[in-house]
């Protein structure tokens, strides 16, 4: 009982094929102390049924029912409730491995930590049974200030791993002193972890991955068509570039970081429009891409930044040359390949 209990919160709509996974991965932690919150946000298939039936026979599981209002507000109505030290944030379609809790409260113990960073895996299956396994780490770090977490907070946005809140343990008094909830807003794991990290002191990060990312199900937020995607992304890095500002990093490393963070996203909003689920005329969405390419932010960015691959080097040559036909063409070829071999375009777009 003297040691620290966690809040385990879990937004639960439309995963009735997945939810009962993840919660059984947190029923089997070998870190016992937890409360869990799974909170159905009106989900209109038998989600909220499956988590009532494994609060029965579990008094560690409290299920709320609540309207439908998005996976923000089902956690933000769970943070109210939660008596833990510390916050987890899990998502009801992925899972964590056993020793995921144990091995981050103890690290947050040991070094008072507000937040832990951990690696995590994402797995895209490509058939019922089979998928390919991208790993995303950083070395095991501790920052005992500011400071010290600015210094190496390019690499972790550069290996993706500050952005999604599933990786992460908060200390819950951290969260709450600075009233940070999630924002009523599509895509919200985002500006909910800039917010943290922006004053945040003392950070440790582990190498080891627990959590498993599923990319899988064609009706998730990562596989659909997203109407708003760019002008979302052009937010984003409104956020990221102010947010370095704020921090008065500005290095040679930062700079070529956002260009290339930018661009490489920029790629997916062309693709997003050239996907078939979009219902804009072909002449529009050729429209579309070329205000994409020719705005005052795609071009600086693609003078500062520095592909990675030789791969990436192709494919920027359409946009580079404002090239809209190509660039059109080029979208297209990745979404039959993100439409039709799965497996192939994980493997591309993980070594891009």
């Amino acid at each position: 009982m003297d040691k620290p209990l966690v809040s385990v919160i879990m937004p639960v709509y439309k995963v009735e094929e997945y939810v009962g996974r993840a919660i059984e991965s947190i029923l089997q932690q070998t870190y016992p102390h937890f409360e869990f919150f799974a909170v159905d946000d009106g989900t209109p298939d038998k989600s909220g049924e499956i988590c009532d039936r494994y609060a029965e026979q579990d008094s560690r599981i409290t299920v709320i029912h609540k309207e439908n209002g998005g996976a923000p507000s089902a956690r933000n109505v769970a943070i109210e409730r939660a008596r833990g030290k510390y916050f987890y944030f899990l998502d009801s379609d992925d899972w964590a491995e056993p020793t995921m809790l144990e091995d981050m409260v103890r690290l947050a113990e040991e070094h008072d930590a507000q937040y832990v960073v951990s690696g995590y895996y994402i797995d895209t299956y490509y058939n019922e049974n089979e998928f390919v396994t991208q790993k995303n780490t950083y070395v095991d770090t501790v920052c005992e200030n500011a400071d010290a977490f600015r210094k190496v907070a390019v690499q972790l946005f550069d290996r993706n791993l500050l952005y999604t809140p599933w990786n992460k343990l908060y200390k819950a008094s951290y969260i709450l002193e600075n009233n940070l909830r999630f924002p009523q807003t599509f895509w919200d794991d985002f500006p909910f972890n800039m917010s943290v990290i922006r004053d945040v002191e003392r950070v440790v990060i582990t190498e080891k991955a627990y959590y498993h990312f599923i990319r899988a199900r064609a009706e998730s937020e990562t596989a659909k068509y997203v109407a708003q995607m760019y002008d979302k992304r052009e937010e984003e890095q409104g956020w990221m570039e102010e947010l370095f500002t704020y921090w008065g990093l500005d290095t040679e490393e930062s700079r070529e970081f956002l260009a290339r963070r930018y661009i490489e996203r920029l790629l997916g909003c062309v693709e997003n429009v050239t996907n078939a689920a979009c219902a804009l005329s072909k002449k529009e969405k050729k429209a579309s891409i070329r205000a994409m390419i020719l705005a005052a932010r795609t071009r600086r960015y693609l003078k500062q930044m520095r592909p990675r691959s030789f791969k990436m080097r192709v494919m920027l040559i359409p946009l580079r040359l404002k090239w809209t036909w190509l660039t059109y063409c080029e979208g297209c070829i990745i979404s039959r390949v993100k439409a039709k071999n799965t497996k192939l375009f994980a493997t591309l777009k993980a070594n891009r």
